[in-house]
Formats: structure tokens, sequence, C-alpha cells
């Protein structure tokens, strides 16, 4: 039999990937505003990281995951 995984240790891993991902995106946005010339992948790296970002947010509402009840 497999071991059943906690929902509290997957709300957990949620909340670590969209601090991840926030901070991720957040960096690539402050370097294409530093920058002179937006190179076409940057911007598309920049629009990943943020689709992935309001993807995770989604699911953590979704799973009704609060950061406060972890931190």
């Amino acid at each position: 039999m497999a071991k059943k995984i906690k929902k509290s240790d997957m709300d957990e891993q949620l909340l670590d990937s969209i601090f991840k991902l926030e901070n991720e995106w957040k960096h690539i946005s402050s370097l294409l505003e530093q920058s002179i010339e937006r190179p076409v992948h940057a911007v598309s790296r920049e629009a990943l990281a943020q689709a992935n970002y309001l993807f995770l947010l989604r699911e953590a509402r979704h799973r009704k995951v609060s950061a406060m009840s972890f931190r």
C-alpha cells in the first residue's frame, strides 16, 4: 500500500511554490523594467512566470489555503 499524502503537507508545498514563483516573477519583471531593450524570450518568460503564479493562487483559493495558517 502506498503512503497517503496529508493535505497539510500538500498545502504547505503549494504555498512554498507560490512564494518562490512570486519572487521569480517580480525579479524578472524588475530586470525587464531596468533594461533598455526588452528581449522577446525574457518577455515570454515573464508572462509564463506570471501565469504559473496566478494558476497556483487560484489553486490555493480553490483548496481554501491561507498563508496565515502556515506562517
